[in-house]
């Protein structure tokens, strides 16, 4: 099932409501301060709920430190500094 945009699948428990399962997802948003996309809801031996969920990835820039400068992306750059920053040489990792 869809609810709010969360796809919620739920394990041996018959009797949740949809009020308990939004307030499982507003609990998980609380505390992790992200969105949730998915969410398992299933009960364990004990007589627990068990809550399996993934977040929405967040999204990030990398940051560079090119010629001396701090840079996420080199779109701003005149064409003498995107020739230096070509021309440079570039290192791999090796294990």
């Amino acid at each position: 099932m869809n609810i709010n945009g969360t796809v919620v699948t739920v394990t041996g428990i018959e009797n949740i409501t949809e009020q308990e399962i939004i307030a499982y997802i507003e609990r998980i948003k609380e505390q992790s301060q992200e969105e949730v996309t998915t969410l398992d809801i299933s009960l364990a031996d004990d007589g627990q709920v068990i809550l399996d969920y993934q977040l929405r990835p967040q999204k990030f820039e990398r940051i560079r430190r090119i010629t001396g400068y701090l840079v996420g992306t080199i779109d701003r750059w005149n064409n003498a500094k995107r020739a230096e920053e070509s021309d440079r040489v570039k290192h791999s990792l090796s294990a």
